[in-house]
This record gives C-alpha cells, sequence and structure tokens, in this order.
C-alpha cells in the first residue's frame, strides 16, 4: 500500500475513534442531572465549596449536564457517606462531599459506618481542611493567654463523633493540651454552630480557616469573633501572629496525637468521592471535570470572591492518605478511640 493511503487510513481510523468516544460520552450526559449531594447543611463551608464547583464543572462534561446540590444532613455527614456507598446509584450521576474525618470511624470500628472508605472512587478535593480554633467576643477569650487561664471549661460547638472539624480536632486539642473545653455536640453543620456562638449559647468552636474567612468574614473584622490558635503545622499566611497548637504540646504522645489527628488528616477531609463501582468511562469523564474546574478562570474568580482557597488535592494523594489510616500502630488507634469516641 502507497505510504501515503497508508498514514491517511491510519488518520482516518484514530479520527474516528476519537469521535466515537466523544460522542458517546456526551450522548451519556446529554439531557442529564448530575447530583452533589453535600452531608452538610446549607450556608456552611462545605455546601459553599460544592455550590461554586456546581456551577462551573457542566461545562468541563461532554454533553454538558446539570448539576445541582442536595443537602443530606445527619450524624455529621455520616448519613450522606453511607448513602453514597450503599444506596446511590453508581452510574456517574451522583457525587458525595462529606467528611473525610468519618474514615477514623471505620479504622476504629464505631458503629453506624456502613463503608469501606478504600473503595470510594474519589475524584480529588478543592482544598484541604486546615482549623482553627475561634471565640466570640463575648466569651472574653481573645487570645491563647486567656483561653489557658479560664477557670470554667469553654462550650465549644460540634456537629457529632468522626466530624474533623468541629469535634475531632477540638477533642484532640483537649487530650494533647490539657485545655478547659467542654465540647457540645449535634449541631447540623457550622452555620448552626456559627448561630449558636453569636447568640452566646457558645463560647466559640474549631472551622476551617478557609471556609471561616469566606462564611464569617463580618464577625472577623468587626472583631466579634477571634482566632486564637491554629490547628495547623505552618502558620497562615493571613494569621502570622496567631500562634499553633503543636508549639504547646509538652510530651512527645501530645505531639504525636496533634500530628496523626489533626494535621495528616487535612488533606482527605474535604474529598468529592463516587459510588463504589461507577463505571470507568463515567470517573474518568468527572475526574478529568472535576481537574479542569479547578484551572477554570470563571470558578476561580468566583472562588476569590468568596474567599475560598483553592489548593487540590489529587486522588492519588487523597487514596495514598486515606490508607495510611489503615497502617496506624495499635497502640496509636487505643489512644484516639479513648479520645475521640468515649
Amino acid at each position: 500500500m502507497n505510504k501515503k493511503y497508508l498514514f491517511s487510513a491510519i488518520v482516518f481510523v484514530v479520527f474516528s475513534l476519537v469521535s466515537v468516544t466523544a460522542f458517546g460520552a456526551s450522548s451519556f450526559y446529554d439531557g442529564k442531572t448530575i447530583r452533589i449531594v453535600v452531608g452538610y447543611s446549607a450556608g456552611g463551608g462545605y455546601d459553599t465549596y460544592a455550590r461554586v464547583i456546581s456551577r462551573h464543572i457542566g461545562k468541563h462534561i461532554p454533553g454538558n449536564p446539570t448539576v445541582i446540590v442536595e443537602n443530606m444532613t445527619g450524624a455529621g455527614s455520616l448519613i450522606a457517606a453511607n448513602y453514597l456507598y450503599r444506596v446511590a446509584k453508581p452510574d456517574g450521576l451522583t457525587i458525595g462531599h462529606f467528611t473525610g474525618g468519618l474514615f477514623f470511624k471505620q479504622v476504629l470500628q464505631q458503629p453506624g459506618v456502613e463503608f469501606d472508605a478504600r473503595k470510594f472512587v474519589f475524584l480529588g478535593a478543592a482544598a484541604k481542611e486546615e482549623g482553627v480554633y475561634a471565640f466570640s467576643k463575648k466569651s472574653g477569650i481573645t487570645s491563647m493567654e486567656k483561653w489557658m487561664a479560664a477557670k470554667t471549661p469553654l462550650k465549644m460547638g460540634g456537629v457529632a463523633p468522626g466530624s474533623n472539624s468541629p469535634d475531632n480536632i477540638i477533642r484532640i486539642l483537649k487530650a494533647a493540651l490539657g485545655l478547659p473545653i467542654q465540647l457540645v455536640s449535634g449541631y447540623k453543620g457550622s452555620p448552626e454552630v456559627r448561630l449558636a456562638i453569636e447568640q452566646g449559647e457558645l463560647a466559640g468552636s474549631a472551622l476551617g480557616w478557609t471556609a471561616m474567612r469566606s462564611t464569617w468574614r463580618k464577625s472577623l473584622e468587626s472583631g466579634d469573633i477571634a482566632v486564637v490558635l491554629q490547628a495547623v503545622p505552618k502558620p497562615f499566611p493571613d494569621l502570622p501572629k496567631v500562634p499553633l497548637a503543636i508549639n504547646y504540646a509538652k510530651t512527645d504522645e501530645a505531639r504525636q496525637l496533634i500530628e496523626v489527628g489533626i494535621h495528616s488528616p487535612s488533606v482527605f477531609v474535604r474529598p468529592f468521592a463516587l459510588p463504589p463501582g461507577t463505571p470507568r468511562e463515567q470517573t474518568q469523564i468527572l475526574a478529568k471535570a472535576f481537574t479542569d474546574t479547578l484551572k477554570d478562570k470563571g470558578f476561580l474568580a468566583e472562588a476569590e470572591k468568596a474567599n475560598l482557597d483553592i489548593e487540590p488535592v489529587s486522588v492519588s494523594e487523597l487514596e495514598k492518605s486515606v490508607a495510611s489510616l489503615f497502617k496506624l500502630d495499635s497502640a496509636m488507634l487505643t489512644k484516639l478511640k479513648d479520645i475521640l469516641f468515649k
């Protein structure tokens, strides 16, 4: 065969295969609706990230499907995580967004968990969840010195056992540093916790800084809310004078608790995931669309306007971090179980 004709034939075949693949992807999502099921109430950090992403991800999916956000609250997003794993159809039309802090519940064999974290199909995360501890001006706690000198335990709001922030990082801080804390859990999400703080029902809480900076901006700017401690290994650029929790650790055990229970989970705490068994084609399409969305100029502009930090976490990073939980030694697991679930 003439080389010219052979080359033309190869190009035609390749072009045809690409066209068929693109058409198949487009025809699958054409006219469809994708749900992002968020495990927390509207107005919180998880909800805010999901809604901004939902407004941009559709244009990166062949067929341009409609994307909506559905809030499925309860048990610190455990209901949503269980739903994604056991009930949602693995058809590429349901994405879950819940706290990866729940993965501690599985590792520590707590009741209520109906999933295996290692079998979720991860799409990535828009940001890490690195928290801060904040109190209202009404509480009188405006610095670590005042917190440490408090003569009675300070009421701090939580959602449910297994929720990374507020619950887990409050419990671990109390155990590691011995601070005067009374965790009051059971709120539906961070909006309800914020409201309880504003009304004087609670003194403060621990929440992701990027989400807090977005959803609680006015209170922070007015000084009605003060950040007194950071739950991160390195200070946030905009909180250079706020001390780090780990710097108050007086023992190796305290430092290890903070590193394992507060610093490390920040990578997997805000995952976007699909149900196990989602077809490879849909998985690849959505994973690429998620990655492309986090680079989209329109998305980044809206995220900046909302004060949302975008620090993408890849699928491989998520999988590696989740897998590390299942490699913790028995002594640390026992300690964590005592702190988080007793």
